[in-house]
């Protein structure tokens, strides 16, 4: 799968404290191996983000990202009530 990270995603990404930051990367290993992991409790987020599901990658911070075949793009990343 090809992983793309949208100019959106990437600057909120700058601005996360290092340890969110990290806890993206391990999210992003257990993400590559099974995204339907429990961990991440994968799951839709419409209607709010048309076509887009969302994964935790902490207790509080989530990520949005939307799937076309073997190709993923990040779009957002934040807490729970920064995206909704």
């Amino acid at each position: 799968m090809k992983l793309d990270y949208h100019k959106d995603f990437r600057k909120q990404f700058a601005r996360l404290p290092v340890k969110i930051q990290d806890k993206f990367g391990e999210r992003m290993a257990l993400f590559l191996q099974d995204k339907f992991n429990p961990i991440l409790n994968n799951h839709s987020v419409e209607p709010t983000y048309p076509d887009c599901r969302s994964i935790n990658i902490t207790g509080d911070y989530r990520t949005i990202f939307k799937e076309a075949d073997e190709f993923c793009i990040f779009v957002k990343i934040g807490t729970h009530s920064e995206l909704y």
